[in-house]
């Protein structure tokens, strides 16, 4: 049985150390700009931390604990890549395909040109599985910016959850791409584009796939993309007004059944859960006697993909820090400094929109996980948590 508790000085972590972290997030709530979080570190296969701060639901009062559900928006992508890469070793799927072999809506795209949305040329070559793994598609996010595909992808509410994944991908296609294939790295929809690519090869909805498939193996029974009634007082709430002044992100019901099963950003999920998640991925694609990657497939997606081609400006610069690089679903660190938070080299983390973050450091066979739901203080929480995570290490 992995991810038991022992003493942290036990897999070379400092008891003082964690607990000065549980003190510093304490703090935060203290102060009226968290909510509350569950923290998890875990270091060869055992858990030197798993402990909750704060609130479940600043409306109510009620105490955070560590089975509360959480919006994990972006810490979707990893669960939908490894799912893809597993009908890659099933021989069902080559990350040379064109998306247009198993979407043919897909076929002869067009990319803007001079940031014009009027004046459009021809994709030089069509995106592939591998791009969209990487974000090299040509596709964004809207809320990325304001160019005019960013404005169309806005003005079809592309992020709505009331449409199926195959209206999605219909409508998506027929707008225009940012960007050629395979030029430049732009984060985008392209992870909802491969979870529609896995229900067209595995003739089933991506909820039942990822349920059959990886959910039930890893014993993960809190991950889905609706919360069931019974549990809906499990349900982590930000504040109402941000802290800060800013503008209140608005984030999903997670109450009621959506038509679109986001791959990009739509499951719920637990602490435990996702340490579970994490344990299998440090594990190199095994957890319990369970295998569902190759460690050498594992070790491929958390290297860098991107080589020389450039990182978009704006807001894809901003997710990927300096001395990173991005692999199939993961930003991987390549240096060991440059970048503004510790971390050894092959580091690989991402994160969500509501503010939950991970990192694996397959080096110091260390994960961690942070699971709050503070929109707009993310980047802050996530910085703070590795830092001081790479604190407690005594070793």
């Amino acid at each position: 049985m992995t991810l038991q508790n022992v003493s942290p000085e036990k897999v070379g972590l400092s008891t003082e150390r964690l607990a000065r972290l549980m003190a510093v997030l304490q703090r935060e709530v203290a102060d009226q700009r968290l909510p509350g979080a569950v923290a998890v570190v875990a270091r060869h296969g055992k858990l030197a931390l798993m402990d909750s701060v704060g609130q479940l639901n600043p409306r109510t009062g009620e105490a955070m604990h560590n089975d509360a559900r959480f919006r994990i928006y972006s810490m979707t992508k990893p669960i939908v890549s490894v799912a893809a890469m597993m009908l890659v070793e099933q021989g069902r799927l080559l990350l040379a395909d064109p998306v247009a072999k198993y979407l043919p809506e897909f076929a002869q795209q067009n990319v803007v040109m001079n940031g014009e949305a009027t004046e459009l040329q021809p994709v030089l070559r069509a995106a592939t599985v591998h791009d969209l793994l990487r974000h090299t598609a040509g596709l964004t996010y809207e809320f990325l910016g304001s160019g005019p595909v960013q404005r169309q992808y806005a003005q079809l509410r592309l992020g709505s959850r009331d449409r199926s994944l195959a209206d999605f991908t219909q409508q998506l296609a027929a707008l225009p791409l940012m960007y050629q294939p395979g030029q430049v790295f732009e984060y985008s929809r392209a992870t909802d584009v491969l979870g529609r690519v896995i229900e067209v090869i595995s003739a089933q909805p991506l909820q039942q796939f990822l349920q059959e498939q990886l959910f039930e193996p890893l014993r993960m029974p809190d991950t889905a993309f609706t919360v069931p009634p019974e549990f809906h007082d499990h349900i982590a709430e930000p504040f109402a007004r941000d802290p800060d002044g800013g503008l209140q992100m608005k984030v999903i019901d997670v109450r009621t059944d959506a038509t679109l099963a986001s791959g990009g950003g739509g499951l719920i999920s637990t602490a435990k859960d996702y340490a579970r998640f994490l344990q299998f991925l440090l594990n190199r694609g095994e957890l319990d006697g369970v295998r569902l990657l190759g460690p050498r497939t594992v070790d491929f997606m958390t290297t860098d993909h991107l080589g020389d081609i450039p990182v978009a400006p704006g807001g894809s610069r901003a997710l990927l820090p300096a001395g990173h690089g991005f692999g199939l679903g993961f930003a991987v660190r390549k240096h060991l400094g440059v970048a503004p938070v510790p971390g050894s080299v092959g580091t690989y983390f991402w994160g969500g929109l509501a503010g939950t973050s991970f990192f694996v450091d397959p080096a110091l066979d260390l994960f961690a996980c942070l699971m709050l739901q503070a929109p707009n203080q993310r980047e802050y929480y996530r910085m703070l948590f590795r830092d001081m995570v790479y604190a407690a290490l005594l070793d």
